[in-house]
């Protein structure tokens, strides 16, 4: 069925918990007129519920259409793939429930966007159904929330104001203040237990990706230059913050658009970092990461640590108004320096349902380069979903003065 003749141009799948519940909201209050979207999710009830929300919100919303689909039903994952252009969804851990709807998606040409932090879904997604997804012009977009939408455009900002067609090396040091998802933390408890297992993916990936390489270019001289790096720990001499490695998806995504768009120059390089005030604060945040990894692998342990923030709780809305995220990019190209930042609210719930509902909205209507596959929310949407967000509030801005390059 082509896109034209389905019945909607977004679906939301998972409106029934707290992420996926404030996604609805913002897409009641945000869809522009005349979009035809639906709730889904596997309880009827619970989906009036969420309607019913949106009703009080805005009485046209009675009639909003409410979808039937399990994760474990893949029959009623392909009905609801084939009904709609683009499908977002907030089901996670993605690991345990998300293939069976990427693997709708991608049959069904339909685009697909979800809000994973998890390394290993990704890889395995790209090894399963990227080329199904290239053949039917369906676009795969993974992490479309603060995994990893602010560092993956806050990056290609930064890479404009660059010159072009030389080196260039990005920096981005992370600050936020707020409550972590029950979602993800579940997904990270979920990917620090499987950490042999996310190897074997990257592996898969990487053989996966050569051959496809090789096959459309056999005789191409050797590829552009672009990888993430693992930084170090050090104090950052121009702010005074601690700097830490942050070992998440988003260097893997901000890596991954730049192999994919020649702006980011013939060899680039990006490393990740938490910025942290107090050197106690740093050393002791690093030592919880370490302990969750460790207690990750006791299945015990895991599962007491997901019962204390299980995915669908989530904080009230007066907590959330009080978090915050500022994500700085400090971008040497040319022998030049640039100094960005990208700014929002509450980054675990609040401007992560922005984000996915704007990229939703961003895949449907707007003008867009063509792309298939597997891609990102820079090479997929780029510019165009900066925009959306800056008018929703989200900051993308260049720090003045930007000092010279340090020796």
């Amino acid at each position: 069925m082509s896109a034209d003749e389905r019945a909607y141009d977004l679906v939301l799948f998972g409106a029934t918990g707290f992420t996926g519940g404030l996604t609805a909201e913002y897409l009641a209050d945000h869809a522009p007129d005349g979009c035809r979207w639906a709730l889904a999710g596997r309880d009827l009830a619970k989906l009036t519920a969420v309607r019913d929300r949106l009703v009080d919100r805005n009485p046209g919303y009675a009639d909003l259409p409410l979808l039937v689909a399990d994760s474990s039903d893949p029959a009623s994952l392909r009905t609801l793939a084939e009904s709609t252009r683009v499908l977002a969804t907030t089901v996670g851990p993605y690991i345990t429930h998300g293939e069976p709807l990427v693997a709708a998606c991608a049959e069904a040409g339909t685009d697909y966007l979800d809000l994973t932090g998890e390394p290993e879904f990704v890889d395995r997604m790209y090894v399963a159904h990227h080329e199904t997804a290239v053949r039917t012009g369906a676009r795969l977009v993974h992490a479309c929330g603060f995994d990893s939408i602010p560092h993956d455009l806050g990056v290609a900002f930064t890479v404009a104001q660059l010159p072009e067609g030389v080196p260039i090396r990005v920096e981005g040091q992370v600050r936020a203040g707020g409550t972590i998802s029950g979602g993800t933390f579940a997904s990270a408890l979920t990917s620090f237990s499987r950490l042999r297992a996310s190897r074997e993916a990257v592996q898969a990936r990487r053989r996966l990706e050569k051959q496809l390489a090789h096959k459309a270019e056999p005789d191409a001289p050797a590829a552009r230059s672009a990888r993430a790096i693992d930084g170090r720990p050090r104090r950052d001499p121009d702010t005074g913050d601690w700097l830490m490695p942050l070992p998440t998806i988003d260097p893997q995504v901000i890596a991954r658009s730049a192999r994919a768009l020649d702006r980011y120059g013939p060899d680039f390089t990006y490393s990740h970092y938490a910025s942290v005030r107090r050197l106690p604060i740093a050393v002791a945040g690093a030592a919880g990461v370490a302990a969750l990894v460790l207690l990750a692998h006791i299945p015990p342990a895991r599962r007491a640590l997901q019962s204390r923030l299980a995915p669908g709780d989530g904080p009230s809305p007066e907590r959330r108004a009080k978090a915050w995220f500022a994500v700085r990019f400090v971008g040497t190209g040319g022998g030049e320096r640039v100094v960005t930042e990208v700014r929002g609210g509450d980054p675990g719930y609040t401007e992560t349902s922005k984000m996915l509902a704007e990229a939703a909205l961003c895949l449907a209507y707007d003008d867009l380069p063509t792309t298939s596959g597997q891609v990102t929310t820079a090479t997929a949407m780029g510019d165009a979903l900066t925009t959306r967000l800056q008018a929703a509030g989200i900051e993308f801005r260049r720090l003045e003065p930007a000092e010279p390059p340090k020796p």
